[in-house]
């Protein structure tokens, strides 16, 4: 019977977000908002998505800005108006799978 060795495998894991900038369910000032997504693992950004949702439901692509570490999209929103807006983030990982999800703020009057 062969050997079966068991032991550490390879980091496989998905990406995910460990910190937001603004943070889940955060009010902020506005009219203009930086955005940072800080995930466990490194991210391909020019695969990469981040689209706005704002009070009306309309929705728009954000342009991912560059960072310093491969692990973070960044993004700068401009003329928010007050209002509930949702950030949907989709990365793809370092493992070749594609995780996605929202992050809902609030920009204050």
């Amino acid at each position: 019977m062969a050997g079966l060795v068991i032991g550490p495998v390879p980091g496989w894991a998905h990406a995910i977000i460990v910190s937001a900038q603004p943070a889940a369910g955060a009010s902020v000032s506005g009219p203009d908002v930086d955005l940072a997504f800080t995930f466990n693992v490194r991210v391909d950004p020019q695969r990469s998505k981040l689209t706005l949702t704002g009070p009306d439901g309309s929705n728009s692509d954000i342009v991912i800005v560059a960072d310093d570490s491969p692990a973070v999209l960044a993004g700068h929103l401009t003329g928010l108006k007050p209002g509930a807006y949702s950030v949907r983030w989709q990365v793809l990982a370092t493992d070749g799978h594609i995780t996605r999800g929202d992050v809902a703020f609030t920009v204050l009057p």
